[in-house]
C-alpha cells in the first residue's frame, strides 16, 4: 500500500480527534452558562461513553459481517460532523446532551479506523504504522485542547463547534479517497458464545476492572469538571490552555515511556499501584489548592500518573489470551471500560450538584485508591471473584 494512502488517513484521523476534543475543556462551563446544573453536566459527560459501551461492539461485529472498514470511517466522520453542527445551530440543554451523544457513537467507530489502518501496513511495520495513528491521536487531543478556550474567548461559545463542522466536514469528504486496504484473511465474525468466554478469563476482568477505574478518574476530572473548577477558582478562559498543557504533554511522555525497559524493570503491578495510588492522592489535592502554580503541578503529576496505566492495561488485557481470540478480547476491553466514562462523570455530576464541584476530585481520588488497593492484592496473587 502506498504511503499516500497512510498519510491520507492520518490526516483524517487526526480531523476526527481534533474536532472532538476541540471544545471538551469548555463543554462543562458551556453548559453551565446554559443554565444546566452539575447532574446535568454529568448527564452529558456520561452519555458519551454510554454510547461507546452500546454501539463499540456491534460497529466491530457489523465491519467483520460486511467486511468493510471504509463504510464505518465515513459513517464515523458524518456523525462526529452532524454532532458539531448540532452543538453549533443550537443551545438548548436538550440538544447539548444529543449532540454529545452522537459524539459517542462517532467515537465507537474507531475501531473501523484502527483496523483499517492496520491493514494498510505489512506485518513487519505493524507496530510503527500503530504507533503512528496512537500519536495522530494524542496530538489531535493536544491541540484540540489547547485551542479551545482561546477560540471561545475570542469568538465566542459555539466558535469550537463551527470549526468542528468545518473540518468534521472536510475529514467527511477525505474519507471517501481512502482505500479499503488490503483484502486479508477474513475475521470470522464475533459469536457471543465466544464472547462469553473471552470475558470470563481472569485477567482481562481484572485488567478490565482497573481501566474502568482509570477511565472514570480522568472523564471525571480533565475531560469532566476540572476546566470548569479552574475557571471558578479564578482562572480566566485564555489560562485553560495551560491546564490542558499541564496534564496532556506528561500524559503524552507517560504513554511513551510505560513500555520501555527501565519501566518494565519495575514491574506492571507495581507501576499500577503507584500510579493508581499516585493520582489518588494528587486528585484529591487538587479540591485544597487555590494557588495557579500549584494547580498546574497537580496536572502535570495526574497526567503523568495516568499516562502510566493506560499502555499496560491494553498489553495486560490479551496477554493471557490465546493469539486467535486476542481481536475478540480486545473489542470485549474496550468496551467494558467504556463503563468508566459514563458512570464516573455520572456519579460525580451527582456528588457535585450536592456537594460541590471539590466532590468530583475527592470521588476521583476514591476511585483511584480502589484502583491501588485492586492492583496491589492482585499482584500477590490473592483471588478475587469479579
Amino acid at each position: 500500500m502506498k504511503k499516500w494512502d497512510q498519510s491520507l488517513f492520518l490526516v483524517i484521523a487526526f480531523i476526527f480527534w481534533f474536532a472532538h476534543f476541540l471544545y471538551i475543556p469548555m463543554l462543562s462551563p458551556y453548559i453551565e452558562q446554559l443554565g444546566g446544573t452539575f447532574t446535568f453536566t454529568g448527564i452529558v459527560l456520561a452519555s458519551y461513553g454510554l454510547m461507546q459501551f452500546l454501539f463499540r461492539v456491534p460497529i466491530g461485529i457489523g465491519s467483520d459481517l460486511l467486511n468493510n472498514r471504509k463504510l464505518f470511517v465515513v459513517l464515523g466522520m458524518a456523525i462526529s460532523t452532524a454532532s458539531c453542527l448540532a452543538f453549533a445551530l443550537t443551545a438548548s440543554l436538550e440538544w447539548v446532551l444529543i449532540s454529545r451523544a452522537l459524539a459517542g457513537i462517532a467515537a465507537a467507530t474507531w475501531v473501523a479506523f484502527t483496523i483499517l489502518f492496520a491493514s494498510y501496513a505489512a506485518d513487519d511495520r505493524l507496530h510503527s504504522a500503530m504507533g503512528n495513528l496512537s500519536f495522530a491521536l494524542v496530538f489531535a487531543q493536544l491541540l484540540g485542547m489547547a485551542f479551545s478556550a482561546w477560540l471561545v474567548e475570542a469568538f465566542g461559545w459555539s466558535a469550537p463547534y463551527w470549526i468542528g463542522t468545518i473540518l468534521g466536514s472536510i475529514g467527511l469528504l477525505l474519507s471517501f479517497f481512502i482505500s479499503e486496504g488490503h483484502k486479508r484473511t477474513a475475521n470470522k465474525p464475533i459469536k457471543l458464545r465466544e464472547l462469553g468466554t473471552v470475558v470470563k478469563e481472569p485477567m482481562l476482568l481484572k485488567v478490565s476492572l482497573l481501566s474502568i477505574f482509570a477511565h472514570s478518574i480522568i472523564f471525571t476530572t480533565m475531560f469532566g469538571f476540572t476546566t470548569a473548577y479552574a475557571l471558578a477558582k479564578g482562572l480566566r478562559p485564555a489560562e485553560i490552555s495551560l491546564v490542558v498543557f499541564a496534564f496532556m504533554i506528561p500524559h503524552a511522555i507517560a504513554t511513551l515511556m510505560s513500555g520501555k525497559p527501565i519501566m518494565l524493570k519495575i514491574g506492571k503491578w507495581r507501576i499500577l499501584q503507584l500510579a493508581f495510588l499516585t493520582t489518588a492522592i494528587f486528585t484529591m489535592m487538587m479540591a485544597l489548592i487555590d494557588t495557579k502554580i500549584f494547580f498546574l503541578l497537580l496536572q502535570m503529576i495526574n497526567g503523568f500518573a495516568l499516562g502510566l496505566l493506560f499502555p499496560l492495561f491494553l498489553g495486560m488485557a490479551v496477554e493471557e489470551i490465546p493469539y486467535e481470540k486476542r481481536a475478540t478480547a480486545m473489542g470485549a476491553y474496550q468496551a467494558i471500560y467504556a463503563i468508566g466514562m459514563f458512570v464516573g462523570p455520572f456519579l460525580a455530576g451527582l456528588l457535585n450538584t450536592s456537594f460541590g464541584l471539590e466532590a468530583s476530585f475527592y470521588f476521583a481520588g476514591c476511585i483511584g485508591i480502589l484502583g491501588f488497593i485492586c492492583s496491589l492484592l492482585w499482584s500477590r496473587k490473592i483471588p478475587i471473584n469479579l
